[in-house]
């Protein structure tokens, strides 16, 4: 799916002209990528690579363009089942246009920064501007949905409940991956600013960025650390349940046990300095032994206070 739009008073506006200013392919077939590569002039390795989730953030520099790949945030389903996958996104910069590539239809130009842009380099900093936006936005979901799940746990404990909320510490890990390699991109614009044709207000921009994206990264990481000593503090709270239901267990096993030794030594066959018959009383002696042996065992478990 193709999406075209031009810079009318200083706002991107959507209306599909030929000479448009900017170019966003969403999911290209083939056809459209026969066409970047053979008539725009791409590369076909860095345009597979730019619709790749696994791919790093880069900057490279072609001979009539430069191609720049940026990590996002991909729009989140129900099938995701609490995972919050990364995207990546090509952009190609031009000199007179600017062609996007993406495998997730997320839409790039609704944060207020786009109510105002001057020129190619202005929307390129916007749009990475905009993605770092879209991980807060997300760490946001993240925190909230971190803490429902902490409240049910801690209500409840199962598995289900604990299984999401690992989802969310690999959603994070993955998250601070693609930050971290934004980051470093960031960095390298910064340092190509001249020959990106990056004006004065571009580049005090650009450091507003890195500030941003800086600031995402610390906010994924304490988000992350805060999940992972939950989940290091439920494991050793499972631990120390279990722990302690099988000591319960073992007492009322050893409870169990001893009356039962009892009452079956005095009731075999063998000769025992008791009257056998026609006496009542030798069978509460054997009752009553095996009743104090159980309390021996009880005030023990009190005394040592297992």
């Amino acid at each position: 799916m193709l999406k075209q739009y031009k810079i009318i008073d200083n706002k991107l506006v959507e209306n599909g002209a030929e000479d448009c200013l900017v170019s966003v392919y969403i999911r290209p077939d083939d056809n459209e990528k026969k066409y970047l590569v053979n008539n725009i002039g791409l590369d076909e390795h860095t345009l597979n690579s730019a619709l790749d989730p696994e791919e790093l953030s880069r900057i490279e520099f072609e001979a009539n363009h430069t191609a720049i790949i940026i990590k996002g945030p991909k729009r989140y389903t129900v099938e995701d089942n609490f995972i919050f996958k990364v995207s990546s996104i090509g952009i190609f910069v031009f000199p007179d246009k600017l062609i996007i590539v993406q495998n997730d239809d997320t839409e790039l130009f609704d944060g207020r920064q786009f109510l105002k842009v001057r020129s190619i380099p202005d929307i390129l900093l916007k749009v990475i501007f905009r993605s770092i936006k879209h991980f807060e936005e997300h760490l946001n979901v993240i925190h909230k949905v971190s803490s429902e799940l902490e409240c049910e746990i801690n209500k409840a404990l199962n598995n289900k409940d604990l299984f999401h909320m690992f989802n969310l510490e690999k959603s994070l890990v993955y998250y601070l991956k693609a930050i971290s390699s934004n980051n470093k991109l960031t960095d390298k614009i910064k340092l190509n600013a001249a020959r990106l044709g990056l004006t004065q207000e571009d580049t005090e921009f650009i450091e507003d960025v890195i500030i941003e994206s800086s600031q995402c990264y610390e906010e994924a990481n304490t988000y992350l650390q805060v999940i992972s000593n939950l989940m290091d503090a439920w494991v050793s709270m499972v631990s120390n349940n279990l722990n302690i239901r099988m000591k319960t267990l073992t007492m009322l096993s050893i409870c169990i046990m001893l009356p039962t030794f009892i009452v079956s030594l005095f009731s075999m066959n063998v000769a025992l300095p008791l009257p056998q018959q026609e006496a009542l009383f030798p069978f509460w002696i054997v009752s009553g032994t095996a009743l104090f042996s159980v309390i021996i065992i009880i005030f023990f478990w009190r005394y040592r206070k297992w």
